[in-house]
Parts: C-alpha cells; sequence; structure tokens
C-alpha cells in the first residue's frame, strides 16, 4: 500500500489507494479545504489524482504560484461555460494562462461588446455560487472526435487530429458542460471567487493571419478579492501611464499606418533617444567595449549559414535584387563574427569585446505591435563577446556588475534573475553544457544574487541569464540577458589561435542591458509618467521672460547654459507669466527660470522646480553648479525631486 513522502521529507502510509485530496485531509481539515491540486512525483495533477503506489507529494494551494496557474486555467474554462450558456452558438478553441490572468478565443459571428462582457462575467459568477464539481474524464482520440463533432466545435476537433499520436487525452466536465483540457483544474468552481473579463480583441486561429478570425476575451483572475483588487488599481495606474498617451501629451514620437511598427521619432523624443546612446556608449567603452557598425542588408546565404533562416524566416524581411536574395537583418550575432573573422585572432586577443546599436527589423504580426513596447524596426544595444571557455565566468561577472551600474543610473534597484539552462534539443556536449552552467550560477553566487532556475528554457545553443526590473507600479520587465553561445562561432568558421598553437573555436557570449531603445524608452516613460530625471529631459530648463524689457538678458542666460552643455530654451511669447509656467509644468521641465527687472538688475534668476518648489534667486553660476550636480546623479536621486 503507498507510502506517500512529503515536502518537508515527512511520511504518510495509507491501507490502501488515496486521492490527493484525501492526503490533504490526512494531514488536516484546512489543508483539505485549500487544496487545489497536487504534485505527484514532479507532475501536476487534479486532487481526484489517485496514488496506488509510494509516491512523492506536494499539495498546491492558493498561496504557491502554481496555485495561482490552476486558478487562472479554471477561470478559462468557466468563461467557456458562461459564455457558451449565453450564447449557444459560439465555438470555443483555445483558453490558455498569460501573465496575470488568462484569454479564451471564440468562434462567433456576434460581435462581443462591453456590455456582452459584463453579462458573461455575471454568469461566470452564478456558476461559481453553484460550486459545480470539476471532474476528468479520460477519453480515446475517437471518442473525443466524435464526442466534439456531434457539439459542432470544429476547432476541438482539429486541435485533437493535430494530438501526437499515443497522447492521453482527457475531457474536464463541470456540470454538463466540458472541455478538451491536459489539466489540472480546481475541484469545483466555487475555489474561483476572484476574476473579471478585461477586454475583448482579435487574434487569428492559431495565430496565422491566412486562417479566420476569432474574438479573444481577456480576464484576470487572483486566489482572493484583495488581490484582484490591488491588480485593478495597478491597471488603473498603469493606464494613465500609458506611454503612447504620454507621448503624445509631450510631444516626443508618433507611429502611422504607412509605417507599421516604425517610429518617427520628434526632436523631444529624439534627444532622449540620443542621450540614452550617448550614455550607452560612454560606460561601453569604459568597460572594454569596442563599438562597430554592420551592414543592414546582408545575402540570405549568411542567414542559412549561421541557422538563423531557418529558425527566423518568416520574421524576416526578405527582397531580391542582383538575383540574389537578401534580408534585412533581425539581429546582429553574425555579422558580428564576420567582423571577428577579419584576421586571424590568437588567445591574447581574447575576451574581444564587439558592440554596436545595431538596428533591426522582425515582421511582427501586426496584432503583437503596441506602442514603441513591440515594433518591427529597433535599435539593439548589442554586443557580443568572444572568449575562451575559462574566461566565461569572470566575463558573465564583470558584466553583472556593469549591468547593475547602467540599471541604478536609471532608478531601478530591484532586479530578478533566472537561470535558463539545457533544452532537450540543443547542440554541444553535456560537459561543455555542465561547464558553461555552472559558470553562470557561480557568477550569480558570487555576488550572492538570488536567482530562479528555469530548466529546459534555454537556447539550443547555449543557457543563459534574464534580467528583470520591477517599475514603480510593481510590473516585471525583462529586459538585459547573457547567453552562452557555443554553435554560432563554429558555424561561421570563428577560429583562434590558442596558446600550444592550435586552432579553437571562441566561446561567443551575446549580452544585452537595455533591450531594444525603443522599448525601453517606453518601459521609461511609464515608470517616471514622463517626469524624466533631469539628465534625461528633453529640455533641462526654460528661461521665462515677465515683459519684453527683459528679452535680451533672458537670451543671454539662455546662451551662458548651453554653452556649458544643458538643454535650453527661452520662452518669450508675450504671455502673461502665470500662463507660459502653468504651460512648461505640463510638460514636466524640470526647471523654470523666471526673469524680470529684479532679475536683469542683480544678474540673477528666479528658480522654480516643475513640482511647485520655488528654489529662491540664484546667480547664473550657482544655478549651473546646482544643475550639474543633478545631472551628474542622473536617475539615482535627482536633486530637483529633492525639493
Amino acid at each position: 500500500m503507498p507510502v506517500i513522502t512529503l515536502p518537508d521529507g515527512s511520511e504518510r502510509s495509507f491501507d490502501k489507494p488515496v486521492s490527493v485530496h484525501e492526503v490533504a485531509a490526512d494531514i488536516g481539515p484546512g489543508l483539505a479545504k485549500a487544496a487545489l491540486a497536487g504534485v505527484v512525483d514532479g507532475h501536476e495533477v487534479d486532487t481526484s489524482y489517485v496514488l496506488d503506489s509510494d509516491a512523492s507529494l506536494a499539495i498546491i494551494t492558493e498561496r504557491d504560484d502554481a496555485g495561482l496557474e490552476v486558478i487562472r486555467h479554471s477561470t478559462a474554462h468557466l468563461l467557456a461555460m458562461a459564455t457558451q450558456d449565453l450564447f449557444p452558438d459560439v465555438q470555443v478553441t483555445i483558453g490558455p494562462v498569460v501573465e496575470d490572468g488568462f484569454y479564451y478565443d471564440f468562434a462567433t459571428e456576434h460581435r462581443f461588446t462591453p456590455e456582452d462582457l459584463e453579462k458573461i462575467e455575471q454568469r461566470m459568477a452564478e456558476l461559481v455560487g453553484q460550486d459545480i464539481p470539476v471532474e476528468r474524464q479520460v477519453v480515446s482520440r475517437e471518442e473525443a472526435i466524435e464526442h466534439f463533432r456531434a457539439l459542432g466545435e470544429h476547432y476541438k476537433v482539429q486541435i485533437i487530429e493535430d494530438l501526437p499520436a499515443g497522447e492521453e487525452i482527457s475531457i474536464y466536465r463541470q456540470g454538463e458542460w466540458g472541455d478538451l483540457c491536459r489539466g489540472p483544474h480546481v475541484p469545483s468552481t466555487g475555489k474561483l471567487q476572484a476574476f473579471k473579463l478585461t477586454k475583448v480583441a482579435g487574434a487569428y486561429w492559431r495565430g496565422d493571419s491566412q486562417n479566420e478570425m476569432l474574438q479573444r476575451v481577456y480576464g484576470t483572475a487572483w486566489a482572493n478579492k484583495k488581490q484582484l483588487k490591488q491588480y485593478l488599481r495597478r491597471i488603473e495606474e498603469a493606464e494613465k501611464r500609458d506611454h503612447r498617451k504620454i507621448a503624445k501629451k509631450l510631444n516626443l514620437f508618433h507611429l502611422q499606418e504607412e509605417a507599421p511598427g516604425m517610429v518617427f521619432w520628434h526632436p523631444a523624443g529624439w534627444s532622449i533617444y540620443q542621450t540614452l546612446e550617448q550614455y550607452m556608449r560612454q560606460v561601453q567603452n569604459q568597460h572594454g567595449y569596442q563599438e562597430i557598425r554592420t551592414p543592414q542588408l546582408v545575402d540570405m546565404t549568411l542567414w542559412e549559414k549561421s541557422g538563423h533562416a531557418d529558425k527566423f524566416s518568416d520574421d524576416m524581411f526578405m527582397f531580391q535584387a542582383d538575383e540574389r536574395e537578401f534580408a534585412v537583418k533581425p539581429m546582429n550575432c553574425p555579422c558580428h563574427v564576420q567582423v571577428f573573422n577579419q584576421g586571424l585572432k590568437s588567445y591574447r586577443d581574447l575576451p574581444l569585446r564587439l558592440a554596436e546599436f545595431g538596428s533591426c527589423h522582425r515582421n511582427e504580426p501586426s496584432g503583437s505591435l503596441h506602442g514603441i513596447m513591440r515594433v518591427r524596426g529597433f535599435v539593439q544595444d548589442d554586443a557580443h563577446i568572444f572568449c575562451t571557455e575559462e574566461q566565461i565566468q569572470a566575463e558573465v561577472s564583470a558584466f553583472i556588475d556593469f549591468l547593475h551600474e547602467v540599471y541604478a543610473d536609471f532608478g531601478f534597484d530591484e532586479v530578478i534573475y533566472r537561470l535558463s539552462t539545457r533544452p532537450e534539443k540543443r547542440v554541444g556536449s553535456d560537459e561543455v553544457w555542465d561547464q558553461a552552467e555552472k559558470a553562470l550560477a557561480d557568477a550569480l553566487n558570487a555576488q550572492n544574487l538570488p536567482w530562479e532556475e528555469l530548466p529546459g528554457e534555454g537556447a539550443f545553443y547555449g543557457p543563459k541569464i534574464e534580467f528583470s526590473l520591477k517599475d514603480c507600479i510593481g510590473r516585471v520587465w525583462q529586459l538585459g540577458t547573457i547567453q552562452v553561445d557555443f554553435s554560432t562561432p563554429g558555424r561561421l568558421d570563428a577560429q583562434y589561435v590558442a596558446e600550444d598553437g592550435s586552432r579553437q573555436v571562441p566561446v561567443m557570449l551575446h549580452r544585452a542591458i537595455l533591450g531594444s531603445f525603443e522599448r525601453f524608452i517606453g518601459i521609461l516613460i511609464e515608470h517616471y509618467e514622463g517626469v524624466f530625471p533631469t539628465w534625461l529631459a528633453p529640455t533641462q530648463a526654460v528661461v521665462l521672460n515677465i515683459t519684453d524689457k527683459q528679452s535680451e538678458y533672458a537670451l543671454k542666460v539662455e546662451e551662458s547654459l548651453k554653452n556649458k552643455g544643458f538643454r535650453v530654451i527661452s520662452d518669450l511669447r508675450n504671455e502673461k507669466i502665470g500662463f507660459k509656467i502653468r504651460e512648461h509644468t505640463i510638460l514636466k521641465v524640470p526647471y523654470l527660470l523666471v526673469v524680470g527687472d529684479k532679475e536683469v538688475e542683480s544678474q540673477t534668476v528666479a528658480v522654480r522646480a516643475r513640482r511647485g518648489e520655488d528654489l529662491g534667486s540664484m546667480d547664473l553660476d550657482a544655478f549651473i553648479a546646482h544643475l550639474t550636480d543633478d545631472v551628474a546623479c542622473r536617475g539615482r536621486l535627482a536633486l530637483e525631486s529633492q525639493h
């Protein structure tokens, strides 16, 4: 009879087969009530799953990340059930869990409205109140096809027909309604207490624009109503910070249909972009990188040789010229190897760090484009480090220090670290993977950094560390990465002369800190809500005259500040000073310098910070010193925010 080993190492023996729920009840009634699912020998199962032999078991509750995923997956089923209750002609397709929630794609001629979502949500609440048991039924492929075909669920039939031969097929039923799914799911609908439908959008069946358009209903679900309320408040705050709205208000950039997924930068936005690029150029140079520039158009033969054509051809823009096929580069890696290959390198030349602000283009689906967060044309702060296997850990450690320095300059002090390890399909020997994974883990451990392992999530050519940031409202953004690549250099004939005179293939480390400039600027806009630190602000100060009599002095002040390298303008319009102050405050200019007769006489400026603080009168040298200190702080702690 089964002996069940629990996560704390304790064991419980039973004289007959026992379900996950029964084990939870044996531990205590509170756990039995809280149990949502279980993990048996590493595999997630329902609480109804029966253990008839010795096994390890962990009980999943709402406090676990896995529990939240089960809740969201089950709520997607609840959404589909409620929708078909109200709209019987609707066909259900797929309903996966996504970040912070779930969605379900429906095939229907009916166009869902906000009012429809309210009705569906109300029906979902009614089904929760009925606390309907959720039961799993294993069926044969033929039974499943016959069942869904009889219901007119043609999309489900397609899904079943495409499943690999021999795969177990299960249907989850709640009452008379059922859906094809692997599970696990909550024991009953009564466990789903906190959810909200958020929006409806179009989506192609299986993401293919050649297929029919479906309607995707998004929702969010949480363990309890307090968490749901906090999330909805965060979403409301995020909408206020939408980078597209702020960009329009501050005149930073625009996008238009004639160039989908491409950014039209306006002077103010381009100023931020240039400041970012100049900063990254400076700090990369300090950390031993050499900047290069590679072509935008490259013959397809290079992409075929590197392996990118097989994996990314659908995302590449291609065209023919001179009877040759070219691609607009979607990434920089193969081109950087070409630079490395010019002239035979020695082990003494390694590590070699090549950086490029590489302009890339990818044919992202139109439905996935989102402001400047997801575009087709973008620039990466891309770099590749060519090194020996023995140098991997040192280079990764140096990169982590570099990355922390950069993130701190933008005011980000909370970083999340994830190590993605070898996938099933990969190149390179297990010994080389062992060494690379250990080097990455050792680099993280050497700095006492907390990290999470993502088994099997590495690239086919090597493991990687991903670095994510939390913004001021708690959203997580995956930005930086460092990846170990054993494949690309060899495929592209990269070699160096080792100390013993032999020819060896270098290891290639792919690294980025910001990711794409476009996306990073979008994140900064939302993080700062348009109130950029002075070093990034498109206009750092505006000189405002009260009457025409001060115009000459205002221009003199502007010129003096510009000569010191600051971004300053004068506003000499014949408008009331209050009007001009309000206008530039709306544009979030860090400093407003008001000059009247008194300031002209004393050769000073009356300084106002953008939050309305009166910093008093300063002579020009004093203000220059103040502004210099503020800019030097970057985003770590801006001086003007202290007043």
